[in-house]
């Protein structure tokens, strides 16, 4: 149905597609694999309309097609998903679903919108993708998950015969996977072509039929999913052997640095009580919903807290804001990097330095070279990839952007360090550092919290796993101790039971 030939895209410094070929026939489901800064993001963007390409051929069933605007790939059938959702929080999710494709009363009230019949059709929209929640509900209310949802829903009301998804499992949970996995075999059963953008090999090796691996913005590989096997793929995304992917080395675990009594705050965390220790990773698992981010936010000075305590090395603290975490020698990785961890018009340098501008200044002026050589560092110790400091963060891939964020937090040298989901949405190779970076600092005996829904990530990386359910901690488990069948009983326990 779909064909790429020889497409290219530069962006000053950077070839981000270097001459890529690519295909996906009706009915079949392909997967776009690679890490980040290969070219997944560009080529999507080009099928989208976003950028334009400077050479190559893309071909619908057959006959060459022009794609120079977002309603070019609109009208040829085309329905992308981004990974960074494109939705507008303070309109309904049924407005949300037909921005732009508004339905109208009939006749002579033709100029007025219907209403009635948007929330109508959104609901049975919704009810196909998963979603439970009232259409008329103002979408920045809904988690990230159920975002995620209503732009399943909006690309359900264009019939689409292309969907191009852009990791759209990485805020869902494993039952809200499984309801989109379903979505996805009937849209191959009734002949629609599905693009899946994954760094999850397990979902990837599940529901696609063929794989195109790009790297380093080129095509080095079209794969029969069911003849490749996981180490194969890897190789191929990152041009060598990555051994294990979960590096944790021992380290030692020492006296508590932080005790948290009795939290509670008004986003529905209550009586949260638990302790950390030096160079320990202590991870917090759950579901969706389940408040380890609202209680991170409480201890980190976001949100008010409406009871509890915080002492850090046996004393009482006043923890009111972000600054008084900081002082106190506490970092926050956050969940959403783009809004809550970058300030995406600004480049890598000022990003890097944003919270330790004490550091690299002076009686109130900035020095270029204390915040060069701060950020040079960082560059080279976590591999960011950049054409230089000064590039805009909004250009960097989903990876790198990452590593800015975990390298601005490092640059305050804290002694607890908070990670909200610290891989999501990034390569195996990138994850790989991410992972081996926690261990070096737990070694140098650094505190880490660490928030993740892939169990096989608190599992391989954890010392000790607080389980959260409804804003309260249900259990907690000794890294001996821990499975994830035991994971998800305490996650789904209707009662507190303390220590598992």
């Amino acid at each position: 149905m779909l064909e790429v030939h020889g497409l290219s895209k530069r962006f000053p410094g950077v070839q981000a597609l270097d001459r890529v070929d690519f295909d996906v026939d009706a009915g079949e489901v392909v997967g776009l694999i690679g890490e980040n800064g290969a070219g997944k993001s560009t080529l999507i963007k080009v099928l989208a309309g976003v950028h334009r390409a400077d050479e190559g051929q893309v071909l619908l069933n057959g006959e060459p097609v022009g794609i120079h605007t977002p309603q070019d790939s609109f009208s040829l059938g085309i329905s992308v998903i981004f990974q960074e959702l494109n939705l507008v929080g303070n309109l309904s999710v049924a407005e949300n679903i037909f921005l732009g494709r508004e339905l109208r009363s009939p006749g002579v009230l033709r100029s007025f919108l219907d209403f009635g019949r948007t929330t109508q059709r959104a609901q049975q929209l919704m009810q196909q993708a998963g979603l439970n929640c009232d259409p008329r509900l103002a979408v920045e209310e809904l988690s990230l998950s159920h975002k995620q949802m209503v732009e399943v829903a909006k690309a359900l009301s264009i019939n689409s015969k292309i969907i191009i998804m852009d990791e759209p499992t990485s805020t869902l949970t494993g039952q809200e996977t499984e309801l989109l996995f379903q979505i996805i075999e009937r849209l191959k059963s009734s002949g629609v072509a599905v693009v899946f953008v994954s760094h999850k090999l397990d979902e990837v090796f599940r529901i696609c039929d063929r794989l195109h691996v790009l790297r380093d913005g080129r095509h080095v590989g079209a794969l029969q999913t069911a003849r490749t096997s996981r180490d194969e793929l890897i190789r191929l995304m990152v041009g060598r052997d990555l051994g294990t992917l979960f590096v944790k080395q021992e380290a030692q675990i020492s006296d508590t640095v932080l005790e948290v009594r009795d939290l509670g705050s008004p986003k529905g965390i209550e009586h949260v009580s638990f302790d950390l220790h030096r160079g320990e990773i202590l991870g917090f698992a759950g579901l969706v919903g389940s408040g380890r981010t609202e209680v991170m936010r409480a201890l980190f000075g976001i949100d008010k807290r409406t009871s509890g305590e915080i002492l850090i090395d046996g004393r009482p603290v006043s923890i009111h804001s972000p600054s008084d975490a900081i002082a106190h020698g506490i970092g926050f990785v956050p969940e959403d990097r783009q809004v809550q961890g970058l300030v995406l018009g600004m480049d890598v340098r000022q990003n890097v330095t944003l919270a330790s501008l004490q550091a690299v200044s002076e009686r109130g002026f900035l020095i270029d070279a204390r915040e060069q050589g701060v950020t040079g560092s960082f560059i080279e110790k976590l591999s960011i990839r950049t054409p230089s400091q000064e590039q805009i963060v909004v250009n960097l891939s989903g990876g790198n952007q990452q590593k800015v964020v975990v390298s601005k937090w490092l640059a305050t040298n804290p002694r607890i360090l908070i990670l909200d989901e610290p891989t999501r949405g990034i390569d195996v190779g990138a994850k790989k550092e991410i992972h081996r970076l926690m261990s070096q600092l737990a070694c140098q005996n650094v505190a880490i919290i660490m928030i993740s829904s892939e169990l096989s990530e608190i599992l391989a990386m954890s010392d000790r796993i607080v389980v959260m359910h409804e804003g309260r901690k249900k259990g907690e488990l000794d890294r001996a101790q821990a499975s994830q069948e035991k994971i998800m009983e305490i996650a789904l326990r209707q009662t507190d039971q303390g220590v598992a």
